[in-house]
């Protein structure tokens, strides 16, 4: 499953966010690829203690917590603290799968990476190229959104981001330890929560939702894994 959120940051904490990005002291994004992906690799990251990836990517995960679309979509348990990226000047990231399972800086805790995101802090009018591209079996996906707006896909995805050849693109990424591990099953629940919703709107004494409400909080208890 494949899935665009729009506006999860509002304007003014785009701009605050930005700000914040533009002043910060980056590193070679190199220093956290692996030994496969570091020959990919060419962009700058904020490192592991930066002080304004911590507050940043606390404000991220607040608003997570009151996103509902993201909420019903990636069902998280866990997430990785957010990290963020710069591309510029022929930056890029080839072909890639995310690691399986990450640890979090300064704890023992760790995580699986079911859910990958990227949430974007540049509109696509600041830079050309940087495609998030994403491989399904339904072929390449690409992915150019506006700053505020997230994007989330399975973290098996094979995926890629092309070179930015004018202007910068900032982004945060992070991936998400969810409750169903499959993608298949969250898609499902996805699509029936999707369907609970709307039968709320148009039919909302329906004793059917009941029984369909039911259904999806019973597949959830059969497929989730605490």
């Amino acid at each position: 499953m494949m899935l665009t959120i729009p506006d999860v940051l509002d304007p003014q904490q785009v701009r605050q966010c930005r700000q914040a990005l533009e002043q910060a002291d980056w590193t070679d994004g190199r220093a956290t690829a692996g030994h496969l992906a570091i020959k990919a690799k060419r962009n700058l990251q904020l490192p592991a203690d930066s002080p304004v990836a911590a507050r940043i990517g606390d404000l991220i995960l607040d608003v997570l917590g009151r996103t509902p679309r993201y909420l019903a979509a990636a069902l998280p348990l866990k997430v990785v603290p957010p990290r963020f990226n710069r591309y510029e000047g022929g930056g890029e990231y080839g072909n890639h799968v995310d690691n399986a399972v990450f640890s979090v800086p300064g704890t023992p805790h760790r995580i699986r990476s079911d859910v990958s995101s990227t949430l974007f802090f540049s509109d696509p009018d600041e830079y050309d190229g940087g495609e998030l591209i994403v491989q399904d079996t339904y072929g390449e996906h690409r992915v150019k959104l506006p700053a505020g707006h997230l994007v989330l896909y399975p973290g098996t995805s094979l995926h890629r981001v092309t070179p930015v050849t004018r202007g910068t693109r900032y982004a945060a990424f992070f991936w998400t330890q969810s409750l169903v591990r499959e993608d298949s099953q969250r898609s499902l629940l996805l699509e029936l929560d999707d369907a609970i919703q709307a039968l709320t709107q148009q039919v909302p004494d329906s004793p059917e939702l009941s029984r369909l409400t039911g259904v999806y909080h019973n597949l959830l208890r059969r497929w989730s894994q605490t």
